[in-house]
């Protein structure tokens, strides 16, 4: 973006701040107090903040496919593409074509060429399909080695995918389980903190409980953990309960009816929670 005259200086928006310079041309460290109010100044400021509600929108948005492993369409990706946001938070996934088979890292879209890709064997490729997914990675039977081949070619994704961690349900597990207790029992000093853990993390709370949405297969369950419940009285401790699911309707799921994906990001929210409990409480009590 160029440069826009405010008073007697001129301003622009350089990676996401305003930015300033004096009629010769200097560069300021800071913009005049002065031109706060300034009607350039204002506009650049607002577009700034557009930006970031946009790059965080988009990123959300394609989290939510890699999670869902919604399949989308090429023509969508063609479409969105030539804007950065979009760009930034599509590069580097790893996409999988309608045979559920990796065919690679998304690097490029063209509406006549389809899209351009690293493959497995690190070769530049262009495929055509109607549509690919970019798949949550607890379902990808390699992960590992997609790690490790995605740290040689220096993939940096900026959509947590690769690298997320992942939970798959242990043999140990009881089919007809209905909860888990591994992270059970982290303690917190008071309750609010663990409510504001909640909220930080992007979760929600109702009920007394942490939830977690998920999508699978077309079909919604909810991940629960007990925190305790806002009852007037949040200075008192609280710690965190087993892990369950259920339906949309409320009914308990066994552990053979939660799929792979609803089980995992399950545990990663009950394992980032558990995260924030008092180490120390925990050790003067041991």
């Amino acid at each position: 973006m160029g440069w826009v005259p405010a008073g007697d200086y001129e301003v622009a928006l350089e990676a996401g701040k305003v930015v300033c310079r004096n009629a010769k041309g200097q560069r300021l460290k800071t913009v005049p107090a002065k031109l706060k109010d300034d009607p350039a100044v204002v506009g650049l400021r607002q577009l700034a903040e557009w930006l970031d509600r946009h790059e965080r929108r988009c990123l959300a948005d394609v989290e939510q496919w890699m999670v869902r492993s919604l399949p989308v369409p090429t023509a969508v990706l063609a479409q969105v593409w030539p804007d950065p946001a979009w760009q930034a938070a599509l590069r580097d996934v790893v996409v999988t074509g309608a045979d559920g088979g990796v065919a690679g890292f998304l690097r490029d879209v063209d509406p006549k060429r389809g899209l351009g890709l690293v493959d497995l064997d690190g070769d530049s490729v262009r495929i055509t399909p109607d549509s690919v997914s970019a798949p949550h990675p607890v379902l990808l039977d390699d992960l590992d080695d997609l790690r490790e081949f995605a740290v040689e070619l220096g993939v940096r994704q900026n959509v947590e995918q690769l690298f997320r961690e992942v939970w798959r349900r242990p043999a140990a597990v009881a089919p007809d389980a209905v909860s888990v207790d591994t992270y059970a029992g982290g303690a917190f000093k008071e309750l609010r903190f663990l409510h504001g853990r909640v909220t930080q993390l992007g979760y929600r709370s109702r009920g007394g409980y942490a939830v977690c949405p998920v999508v699978e297969n077309g079909t919604t369950a909810e991940a629960r953990i007990w925190i305790g419940e806002h009852d007037g009285y949040d200075e008192y401790g609280t710690e965190t309960g087993p892990l369950g699911w259920t339906d949309p309707a409320g009914r308990t799921l066994t552990a053979a009816e939660v799929g792979p994906v609803t089980w995992s990001e399950g545990m990663r929210m009950a394992a980032a929670l558990y995260a924030g409990r008092d180490v120390e409480d925990e050790e003067r009590a041991a």
